[in-house]
């Protein structure tokens, strides 16, 4: 597999009370000490798995659940996304010192995520 998923996300209007519930159901620990009140979720260890997030939503009312994929190049990605059907929900968007981003909906309608692998070159 060329391209592995690499980080999950659950979004809803209530960050904290998401974060609750996942953290209650799973055992999950979740760290929200960073200025986006962002919930980190760790990678297990030891085993399988990914890492993921837990937080509101930007618009305090929509929910989602998506996956993040790690590519060599978000908008190459974007692009051929846009190609076979789907449509960008968000353009490639640096954090500095974090991540690299973007996000697209498939031909269903399916949220899905985009990280860069690499630093460009």
């Amino acid at each position: 597999m060329t391209n592995r998923v690499v980080h999950f996300e659950v979004v809803g209007p209530d960050g904290t009370a998401l974060k609750q519930f996942y953290a209650g159901v799973f055992g999950w620990q979740i760290d929200s000490g960073n200025p986006m009140d962002y919930g980190i979720v760790a990678v297990p260890e030891p085993g399988p798995g990914i890492g993921g997030g837990i937080s509101a939503s930007a618009d305090g009312a929509s929910s989602y659940a998506t996956f993040y994929v790690a590519v060599d190049d978000p908008q190459a990605t974007l692009d051929a996304a846009v190609a076979a059907g789907g449509s960008v929900v968000m353009g490639v968007t640096e954090i500095p010192d974090v991540v690299t981003l973007a996000q697209f909906r498939d031909p269903a309608g399916n949220l899905i995520g985009l990280i860069r692998a690499s630093p460009p070159s």
